[in-house]
Protein backbone atom coordinates (compact mmCIF):
# COMPACT_ATOMS: atom_id res chain seq x y z
CA UNK A 1 0.00 0.00 0.00
CA UNK A 2 1.61 3.64 -1.21
CA UNK A 3 0.94 6.30 1.36
CA UNK A 4 -0.76 8.11 -1.18
CA UNK A 5 -3.87 4.85 -0.74
CA UNK A 6 -2.76 4.55 3.26
CA UNK A 7 -3.83 8.61 3.70
CA UNK A 8 -6.78 8.60 1.02
CA UNK A 9 -8.12 5.47 3.47
CA UNK A 10 -7.52 6.98 6.91
CA UNK A 11 -11.09 8.33 7.95
CA UNK A 12 -12.33 5.22 6.85
CA UNK A 13 -9.82 3.49 8.95
CA UNK A 14 -10.95 5.91 11.82
CA UNK A 15 -14.65 5.69 11.16
CA UNK A 16 -14.60 1.83 11.01
CA UNK A 17 -15.36 1.83 7.37
CA UNK A 18 -13.27 -0.68 6.00
CA UNK A 19 -13.33 -4.45 5.55
CA UNK A 20 -10.66 -6.66 7.40
CA UNK A 21 -8.42 -6.81 4.59
CA UNK A 22 -7.90 -3.05 3.99
CA UNK A 23 -8.20 -2.62 7.92
CA UNK A 24 -5.09 -5.22 7.78
CA UNK A 25 -3.09 -3.49 5.03
CA UNK A 26 -3.29 0.07 6.86
CA UNK A 27 -2.56 -1.13 10.12
CA UNK A 28 0.59 -2.74 8.40
CA UNK A 29 1.60 0.50 7.05
CA UNK A 30 1.01 3.04 9.50
CA UNK A 31 3.31 0.41 11.43
CA UNK A 32 6.20 0.43 8.69
CA UNK A 33 5.63 4.17 7.91
CA UNK A 34 5.97 7.32 10.13
CA UNK A 35 4.82 9.65 8.04
CA UNK A 36 1.78 8.21 8.01
CA UNK A 37 1.60 7.12 11.51
CA UNK A 38 1.92 11.06 12.46
CA UNK A 39 -1.11 11.96 10.01
CA UNK A 40 -2.87 9.19 11.34
CA UNK A 41 -2.70 11.13 14.96
CA UNK A 42 -2.85 14.04 13.97
CA UNK A 43 -6.76 13.10 12.59
CA UNK A 44 -7.38 11.37 15.51
CA UNK A 45 -6.59 14.41 17.43
CA UNK A 46 -8.74 16.26 15.15
CA UNK A 47 -11.47 14.06 15.83
CA UNK A 48 -11.16 14.51 19.39
CA UNK A 49 -10.94 18.45 19.28
CA UNK A 50 -14.00 19.00 17.38
CA UNK A 51 -15.95 16.96 19.96
CA UNK A 52 -15.16 19.03 22.93
CA UNK A 53 -15.41 22.25 24.00
CA UNK A 54 -16.93 25.19 21.89
CA UNK A 55 -16.05 23.08 18.22
CA UNK A 56 -19.05 20.95 19.50
CA UNK A 57 -22.94 21.94 19.08
CA UNK A 58 -25.15 20.72 20.95
CA UNK A 59 -28.99 21.14 20.44
CA UNK A 60 -30.70 23.71 22.95
CA UNK A 61 -32.59 21.92 25.46
CA UNK A 62 -36.05 23.48 24.04
CA UNK A 63 -35.40 21.90 20.42
CA UNK A 64 -34.73 18.73 21.85
CA UNK A 65 -38.16 19.15 23.92
CA UNK A 66 -40.41 20.45 20.63
CA UNK A 67 -38.54 17.13 19.24
CA UNK A 68 -40.00 14.67 21.65
CA UNK A 69 -42.80 16.55 21.96
CA UNK A 70 -44.11 16.39 18.38
CA UNK A 71 -42.71 12.55 18.12
CA UNK A 72 -44.90 11.55 21.33
CA UNK A 73 -47.96 13.34 19.71
CA UNK A 74 -47.40 11.65 16.12
CA UNK A 75 -47.21 8.44 18.21
CA UNK A 76 -50.55 9.44 19.64
CA UNK A 77 -52.41 10.20 16.25
CA UNK A 78 -51.79 7.00 15.08
CA UNK A 79 -55.48 6.25 16.15
CA UNK A 80 -57.08 9.47 15.39
CA UNK A 81 -58.65 9.78 11.75
CA UNK A 82 -56.17 9.39 9.21
CA UNK A 83 -56.25 12.71 8.36
CA UNK A 84 -55.15 13.74 11.51
CA UNK A 85 -52.71 11.43 11.42
CA UNK A 86 -51.14 12.90 8.41
CA UNK A 87 -51.28 16.59 9.78
CA UNK A 88 -49.27 15.39 12.71
CA UNK A 89 -46.56 13.53 10.36
CA UNK A 90 -46.55 16.41 8.57
CA UNK A 91 -45.47 18.78 11.25
CA UNK A 92 -42.90 16.05 12.34
CA UNK A 93 -41.24 16.01 9.35
CA UNK A 94 -40.96 19.74 9.29
CA UNK A 95 -39.48 19.63 12.66
CA UNK A 96 -36.84 17.13 11.69
CA UNK A 97 -36.21 19.10 8.69
CA UNK A 98 -35.57 22.30 10.82
CA UNK A 99 -33.43 19.74 13.05
CA UNK A 100 -31.22 18.26 10.20
CA UNK A 101 -30.48 21.81 8.70
CA UNK A 102 -29.46 23.23 12.14
CA UNK A 103 -27.06 19.80 12.07
CA UNK A 104 -26.20 20.69 8.94
CA UNK A 105 -25.37 24.51 9.42
CA UNK A 106 -23.58 23.92 13.13
CA UNK A 107 -20.32 23.23 12.17
CA UNK A 108 -20.04 26.14 9.38
CA UNK A 109 -21.27 28.61 12.22
CA UNK A 110 -19.23 27.31 14.97
CA UNK A 111 -16.20 26.20 12.39
CA UNK A 112 -12.98 28.46 13.54
CA UNK A 113 -11.12 30.66 10.91
CA UNK A 114 -8.40 30.02 9.25
CA UNK A 115 -5.73 31.24 11.41
CA UNK A 116 -7.53 29.98 14.22
CA UNK A 117 -7.45 26.61 13.30
CA UNK A 118 -3.67 26.81 12.39
CA UNK A 119 -3.43 28.03 16.35
CA UNK A 120 -5.26 25.07 17.15
CA UNK A 121 -3.46 22.95 15.06
CA UNK A 122 -0.16 24.26 16.32
CA UNK A 123 -0.93 23.68 20.23
CA UNK A 124 -2.82 20.17 19.85
CA UNK A 125 1.21 19.06 18.09
CA UNK A 126 2.84 20.65 21.11
CA UNK A 127 0.24 19.08 23.51
CA UNK A 128 0.69 15.67 21.49
CA UNK A 129 4.47 15.48 21.67
CA UNK A 130 4.28 15.76 25.21
CA UNK A 131 1.86 13.17 25.77
CA UNK A 132 2.92 10.41 23.15
CA UNK A 133 6.49 11.34 24.18
CA UNK A 134 7.28 11.54 21.07
CA UNK A 135 9.56 15.27 21.28
CA UNK A 136 12.25 14.03 18.75
CA UNK A 137 12.99 11.95 16.38
CA UNK A 138 16.95 13.10 16.05
CA UNK A 139 17.49 13.61 19.69
CA UNK A 140 21.33 15.96 19.40
CA UNK A 141 21.89 19.34 21.20
CA UNK A 142 24.43 19.73 18.12
CA UNK A 143 22.90 22.11 15.05
CA UNK A 144 24.99 20.25 12.96
CA UNK A 145 23.98 17.08 14.07
CA UNK A 146 20.11 18.20 13.64
CA UNK A 147 19.84 20.16 10.28
CA UNK A 148 21.42 17.15 8.34
CA UNK A 149 18.51 14.87 9.51
CA UNK A 150 15.76 17.29 8.35
CA UNK A 151 17.60 17.08 4.70
CA UNK A 152 16.70 12.95 3.81
CA UNK A 153 13.24 13.36 5.91
CA UNK A 154 11.74 16.73 3.94
CA UNK A 155 11.70 18.59 1.18
CA UNK A 156 13.02 21.77 2.71
CA UNK A 157 16.17 22.30 5.31
CA UNK A 158 14.68 24.14 8.30
CA UNK A 159 16.99 26.75 9.99
CA UNK A 160 18.82 25.43 12.91
CA UNK A 161 20.51 27.50 15.74
CA UNK A 162 21.98 26.37 18.80
CA UNK A 163 20.84 29.07 22.27
CA UNK A 164 22.66 27.22 24.58
CA UNK A 165 24.39 30.19 25.55
CA UNK A 166 21.58 32.65 26.02
CA UNK A 167 19.81 29.82 27.94
CA UNK A 168 17.86 27.87 25.81
CA UNK A 169 19.35 24.92 24.68
CA UNK A 170 19.09 23.16 21.56
CA UNK A 171 17.18 19.51 22.06
CA UNK A 172 16.75 17.65 19.17
CA UNK A 173 14.38 18.04 16.21
CA UNK A 174 11.36 15.63 14.22
CA UNK A 175 9.37 15.55 11.55
CA UNK A 176 5.20 16.29 12.52
CA UNK A 177 2.37 17.01 10.38
CA UNK A 178 0.51 20.05 10.37
CA UNK A 179 -1.29 22.16 7.66
CA UNK A 180 -2.06 18.75 5.69
CA UNK A 181 2.34 18.77 5.34
CA UNK A 182 5.10 17.70 6.54
CA UNK A 183 6.90 20.13 8.95
CA UNK A 184 10.08 20.35 11.20
CA UNK A 185 9.78 20.32 14.51
CA UNK A 186 12.71 22.13 16.56
CA UNK A 187 12.93 21.36 20.17
CA UNK A 188 14.17 23.94 22.32
CA UNK A 189 14.88 23.87 26.49
CA UNK A 190 14.27 26.68 29.22
CA UNK A 191 14.88 25.32 32.38
CA UNK A 192 12.06 22.49 33.03
CA UNK A 193 10.01 23.93 30.23
CA UNK A 194 9.78 22.25 26.45
CA UNK A 195 9.65 24.64 23.78
CA UNK A 196 8.40 23.17 20.26
CA UNK A 197 9.46 25.81 17.35
CA UNK A 198 7.62 24.44 13.79
CA UNK A 199 9.13 25.51 10.51
CA UNK A 200 8.01 25.22 6.82
CA UNK A 201 7.93 26.89 3.55
CA UNK A 202 5.33 30.06 3.71
CA UNK A 203 3.46 30.05 1.07
CA UNK A 204 3.42 33.53 0.62
CA UNK A 205 6.28 34.98 -1.09
CA UNK A 206 6.96 37.96 0.52
CA UNK A 207 6.33 37.10 3.98
CA UNK A 208 4.92 39.24 7.31
CA UNK A 209 7.73 40.26 9.68
CA UNK A 210 5.14 41.33 12.48
CA UNK A 211 4.36 38.66 15.30
CA UNK A 212 0.98 37.13 16.22
CA UNK A 213 0.94 36.18 19.98
CA UNK A 214 -2.12 34.44 21.25
CA UNK A 215 -2.58 32.36 24.49
CA UNK A 216 -4.99 28.98 24.92
CA UNK A 217 -5.13 26.77 27.55
CA UNK A 218 -2.36 28.36 29.81
CA UNK A 219 -0.23 27.67 27.02
CA UNK A 220 1.61 30.68 24.61
CA UNK A 221 2.25 30.47 20.96
CA UNK A 222 3.97 33.05 18.96
CA UNK A 223 3.50 33.05 15.01
CA UNK A 224 5.48 34.87 12.06
CA UNK A 225 6.83 34.48 8.66
CA UNK A 226 10.14 35.98 7.59
CA UNK A 227 12.67 34.75 4.46
CA UNK A 228 10.32 32.43 2.97
CA UNK A 229 9.62 30.55 6.17
CA UNK A 230 6.05 30.13 8.34
CA UNK A 231 7.85 30.09 12.42
CA UNK A 232 5.32 28.97 15.31
CA UNK A 233 7.00 28.58 18.41
CA UNK A 234 4.46 27.54 21.70
CA UNK A 235 5.19 26.48 25.38
CA UNK A 236 4.05 27.13 28.45
CA UNK A 237 7.09 28.97 29.36
CA UNK A 238 5.91 32.13 30.43
CA UNK A 239 4.95 34.94 27.57
CA UNK A 240 8.43 37.05 28.77
CA UNK A 241 11.03 34.56 27.78
CA UNK A 242 8.73 32.72 25.24
CA UNK A 243 9.49 36.56 23.70
CA UNK A 244 12.91 36.53 24.33
CA UNK A 245 13.52 32.92 22.82
CA UNK A 246 11.74 34.00 19.43
CA UNK A 247 13.68 37.58 19.34
CA UNK A 248 16.66 35.18 19.17
CA UNK A 249 15.74 32.58 16.51
CA UNK A 250 14.26 35.86 14.37
CA UNK A 251 17.61 37.65 13.85
CA UNK A 252 19.49 34.35 14.16
CA UNK A 253 17.84 32.23 12.02
CA UNK A 254 19.07 32.45 8.30
CA UNK A 255 16.19 30.03 6.45
CA UNK A 256 17.36 27.96 3.12
CA UNK A 257 15.21 26.01 0.92
CA UNK A 258 16.94 23.07 -1.19
CA UNK A 259 16.36 23.35 -4.36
Amino acid sequence: MSCREAQDLIHGYLDGELDLIRNLEIERHLQACPSCARAYQYQQGLRSALTAGSLYYRAPARLHKQVQSALGQTAKAETRPRLRTWRWLSVGASIAAVVTLVWMLAPRLTRPSTDEFLVQEVLSAHVRSMMARHLTDVASSDQHTVKPWFNGQSDFSPPVTDLTERGFPLVGGRLDYLTERPVAALIYRRQQHVINLFVWPSAQEAGHPEMRTVTRQGYHLVGWTMSGMTYWAVSDLNERELQEFVQLVRHQALPTTKP
